[in-house]
């Protein structure tokens, strides 16, 4: 009986590990407050904020957001870093919020990153270190919880999508669901009002006018990186078509978020994949990263221009 039991927590435990999608690294910057003139002169004082790391990595890393089982070694991961730059309260913070996130590619040890975003407005939120973070899709239950939530659909949809055409739908769904949880006129950033607002990477990913951003997602990843030991040639290809597909994009809407921050990740990868390449691939790169991304364009100074 002793040795029946042992066995099935094992399995417990093992599905368990199975059931996380996510390896997150969390980190809470303050070192801005010891500069201010609150008092953190002693370890007790600087306990909150290795509690708030660990309540935002057990929040992430340890609930189900998909009905999915991932093996260890498939975990997505990720990294969330809050920069604190001002605290008017015990339970009071305000800051930036930074979030990454890679993806292994087929047949090789390389990650790739897909998400590398820093909010530029300013992060407000309630802390308390006596609570762990909740979350609940349908009813509000902290600032923090929500917009950490939130990012972790958004996440999960691109993930998704460089998988499968279209594969993120319900996880961005989820993200709107999350978003409409949250009393706006309370709470900035999550209104349609700034182009940078959290409201921006849901609807980019909805909108069906921008359909061949999220095509560019699974061109650029499932039939073009995880085909590189096969096929660089063919892989190159793929990764041009997503290119266009985001040229197309860029056409539509010159200032869309989602499609800057699918660039800022990328460039130096996008460089490195072309660098070996053709004159004439290297012309074709060149010139859509003039046209999407011009800030971006000095960097590729050794491709063919002509």
């Amino acid at each position: 009986m002793r040795h029946i039991l042992v066995i099935m927590l094992s399995v417990l435990c093992l599905c368990y590990v199975q059931a996380q999608e996510f390896h997150c690294t969390a980190q809470v910057n303050y070192q801005k407050l010891l500069t201010t003139t609150q008092s953190y002169s002693s370890e007790s004082d600087k306990q909150i904020f290795d509690v708030m790391k660990q309540s935002i990595e057990d929040f992430v890393g340890g609930r189900r957001w998909t009905n999915i089982n991932f093996e260890p070694h498939e975990q997505l991961e990720c990294s969330i870093s809050l920069i604190l730059n001002s605290r008017t309260s015990a339970t009071d913070f305000s800051g930036q919020l930074q979030l990454q996130l890679k993806r292994p590619v087929y047949n090789s040890t390389y990650t790739t990153g897909l998400f590398n975003y820093m909010e530029q407005p300013t992060f407000s939120f309630s802390y308390n270190e006596s609570q762990p973070l909740d979350f609940d899709p349908n009813n509000f239950s902290s600032i923090l919880a929500s917009t950490v939530a939130y990012y972790c659909y958004v996440m999960l949809g691109i993930y998704f999508d460089s998988f499968a055409p279209n594969g993120g739908d319900p996880y961005y769904q989820m993200a709107q669901q999350v978003a409409q949880a949250v009393d706006v006129s309370k709470y900035s950033g999550w209104d349609s009002k700034g182009g940078r607002s959290r409201y921006w990477f849901m609807e980019n990913h909805t909108n069906s006018a921008y359909a061949p951003l999220r095509e560019a997602y699974y061109s650029y990843h499932r039939l073009g990186l995880d085909m590189m030991t096969r096929d660089q040639p063919a892989a190159r290809q793929a990764i041009l078509q997503a290119l266009k597909a985001l040229q197309q994009v860029h056409r539509r809407n010159t200032s869309m978020l989602s499609l800057q921050q699918f660039v800022d990740v990328k460039i130096q990868e996008i460089i490195s994949i072309f660098t070996p390449a053709p004159p004439e691939e290297q012309k074709v790169v060149y010139n859509i990263i003039r046209d999407i991304s011009p800030i971006n364009v000095s960097k590729l100074k050794g491709f063919n221009t002509k």
